[in-house]
């Protein structure tokens, strides 16, 4: 983020994108210094004055109308997340103080039954940073089973997701389309930042995995805003080969709290087929029974 906030940032990226050429304005073949809409380019779009727009962009106005925020969401041709987005950038308050340790986030006893009810679908819950809170024994085979099924319980030892996907190779190997996955989780970041941006241990993981991930560092740089709400991911799973899943995310209109993943797969389809060998391969099994005539030996 530069000196001005993440609105700045988000206007001035998302303005970068845009090409004069891409809005109908001509540019008679002149050569300009910066990539993307000038400022008053983007300003006259928006049907506000170059000087007001400037002042925003450069984080000196904070009292932008709904109006004017949606006539600027247009002119920079955002879809509805990015709109939203934009709107929670405005409204965000400037921190006037050190913001106060988040509370750990716990699995409610209605997401805990949910997730029970479930049954065989894969399914896992993720808190607002991509923690895993819970996750049942498919959602572990499926997503992470190379790492330690009880690890969601202990809120120190808790798996991130988006720490698997951008820093663990196993997590990376399942994803045969890697990147699409990836701009997933770097777009629904983007969102979680704008809701909560002065959430500390947010703000930790985004650094850490921009030093640690030249690739994140990339995505996140560019403002890209996801709602990841359904995607299908083609994947290639160690135990059961390659198959095709719908993840899909439930959770509350207003984007707080514990959201539940789960993944499907077409009725009948052969990754249909590999769902249901993967919860036979990760059953628990049961200690062998004695047989009837074996004596039991005594110290």
């Amino acid at each position: 983020m530069n000196e001005h906030g993440h609105l700045a940032d988000f206007l001035q990226a998302r303005r970068s994108l845009l090409r004069p050429e891409d809005v109908g304005l001509r540019t008679y073949g002149e050569r300009r210094r910066v990539p993307g809409l000038r400022r008053e380019e983007l300003a006259m779009l928006a049907g506000i004055s170059a000087p007001y727009y400037t002042r925003l962009e450069q984080g000196q106005s904070r009292n932008a109308s709904r109006e004017v925020l949606d006539a600027i969401a247009s002119a920079l041709r955002l879809d509805e997340p990015e709109r939203a987005h934009l709107h929670a950038l405005a409204r965000a308050p400037r921190r006037d103080r050190a913001a106060s340790r988040p509370r750990t986030e716990h699995v409610t006893p209605a997401t805990g039954a949910l997730l029970a009810a479930l049954g065989s679908t894969p399914a896992i819950v993720i808190g607002r940073r991509s923690d895993v809170l819970a996750w049942n024994r498919q959602g572990h085979g499926l997503f992470a089973g190379h790492l330690d099924p009880d690890g969601p319980g202990v809120p120190g030892r808790r798996p991130n997701m988006a720490r698997l996907v951008f820093l663990d190779a196993h997590t990376r190997d399942l994803y045969t389309d890697w990147p699409a996955k990836a701009r997933a989780v770097v777009g629904n970041l983007r969102l979680t930042a704008g809701r909560h941006p002065d959430d500390p241990l947010l703000a930790g993981l985004i650094g850490e995995l921009t030093m640690r991930s030249p690739e994140f560092a990339a995505m996140w740089a560019d403002h890209r805003v996801l709602a990841c709400d359904v995607a299908d991911y083609e994947m290639r799973h160690p135990l059961v080969g390659t198959l095709t899943v719908t993840q899909q995310t439930l959770q509350s209109p207003q984007g707080d709290g514990p959201a539940l993943v789960v993944a499907t797969a077409d009725p009948g389809s052969p990754s249909a087929t590999a769902l249901t060998l993967l919860s036979h391969v990760t059953a628990p099994r049961e200690a062998p029974r004695p047989h009837p005539g074996a004596k039991t030996q005594t110290t």
